[in-house]
């Protein structure tokens, strides 16, 4: 039952921050004297409606989103007699850039309240952990068998092949079989590989040893995709590093300037992602086709509300908040590519228009109509096409082969 309502809350929350999008550009273009005719969450039939001035508000019947129609923001829409002077298209490019802006900020915005609420109620996480240091924390017996979160299957006896050789907690190990190493990533892999004793280098009390250390040939079964069981085959010599740091908590004030640094830290992550989203394309396909599902590909909106409903069946609400902070900064900057029929596309519009006045007005000629739409429509339908297909690729591989968190 909590599974169910965590995804219906993760559905409910990602459809009012779509609306509070459209909120944005409806504020701005009323502020500015636009007439925005309709603000509705969600498409299709009209389930309910009122009229407040001359703006019609209400619900419609599929809940995967919503709009704002605002007169005149192209030259092809049909306007009324009292719209003619307010339509969109022909007000200053400044008041146009607001509006279309508007719209992502308040994601921005969005997402910045709900960091200050993660701050306050969970803290928040290090989004650029540094590498954990190839340091001994503990040792620990290693069992011919594991789960695929490295639990011991069956029984366990002695101390492990790291305490059996000699190593404390505490040892920095600088070096395996001679090749250097400062993290646990450089050292891992080497000991999984090794088909015989590896010659570890190890600093203790300022004194430098080498210690010989053989690993243990263990399996290690998880589920794989489509309910089938994957097994893979490692060396392990029971050796865990330290903990990374947890997430720190602030107060009220204290909140305030430590959201703004992981609000930055978080426009740096989404530029990233958004930059590595035709990279992952192959990595999707392999999913679909029944290979491992990589942890860092793109998710669908389902895929997203499954994750948050799994968040709040475990009890982990603050990972249904950092999820659903990612995704209002996706979704703000997202929009700001400049790609019609994106927000940033209309911008590009209105930028290139004004250019373009400018030049003409320097070689003293009158300013250029209105961009011809029309003549956009090829590459636009080719935008769209493409956003559907990553979506359908997404959402298939969500479908048949879900990001597992838990």
């Amino acid at each position: 039952m909590s599974f169910a309502l965590g995804v219906a809350a993760f559905v409910i929350a990602l459809v009012l921050s779509v609306a509070w999008h459209e909120c944005g550009h409806m504020w701005a273009a009323q502020a500015l004297g636009m007439k925005v005719r309709r603000y509705f969450i969600g498409f299709g039939p009209t389930l309910w409606s009122t009229r407040r001035g001359e703006t019609e508000y209400g619900f419609k019947a599929i809940p995967a989103g919503g709009f704002c129609d605002i007169a005149g923001m192209t030259p092809y829409d049909e306007l009324e007699p009292d719209e003619e002077s307010r339509a969109m298209y022909k007000q200053k490019p400044w008041k146009r850039l607001v509006v279309m802006i508007a719209g992502p900020v308040q994601n921005f915005i969005l997402g910045f309240l709900l960091i200050v609420v993660l701050a306050v109620g969970w803290g928040l996480p290090d989004l650029n952990p540094k590498p954990t240091p190839a340091v001994v924390a503990s040792t620990f017996c290693v069992a011919p068998q594991l789960n695929e979160k490295g639990e011991n299957v069956g029984a366990c006896a002695g101390g492990g092949p790291a305490a059996e050789a000699g190593l404390r907690a505490g040892d920095r190990i600088v070096s395996a079989n001679g090749t250097p190493v400062s993290t646990a990533s450089d050292l891992s892999p080497i000991l999984g590989k090794a088909t015989g004793p590896v010659a570890l280098g190890v600093e203790r009390g300022g004194a430098h040893l080498t210690i010989t250390v053989t690993p243990t040939p263990v399996t290690v079964t998880g589920p794989g995709p489509n309910g089938t069981t994957t097994t893979a085959h490692r060396n392990m010599v029971g050796l865990k590093y330290p903990t990374p740091p947890g997430p720190v908590k602030y107060n009220v004030l204290s909140a305030i300037p430590a959201s703004f640094a992981f609000a930055g830290d978080m426009f740096s992550a989404t530029w990233d992602a958004l930059l590595s989203l035709p990279t992952k394309i192959s990595a999707l396909w392999t999913a679909v086709t029944g290979g491992e599902r990589s942890p860092d590909t793109p998710i669908s909106m389902w895929g997203a509300s499954v994750i948050g409903g799994d968040a709040v069946e475990h009890g982990v609400w603050e990972l249904f908040l950092l999820l659903l902070i990612s995704i209002n900064f996706f979704l703000g900057m997202f929009n700001l590519v400049p790609l019609l029929p994106l927000d940033g596309g209309h911008m590009a519009v209105v930028v290139y228009e004004k250019a373009r006045d400018t030049l003409r007005r320097w070689r003293g000629k009158a300013a250029g109509g209105p961009v011809d739409y029309m003549k956009l429509m090829p590459v636009t339908y080719a935008v769209v096409a493409v956003m559907a297909v990553f979506m359908v690729l997404t959402l298939t591989a969500d479908i048949i082969n879900p990001i597992k968190i838990f």
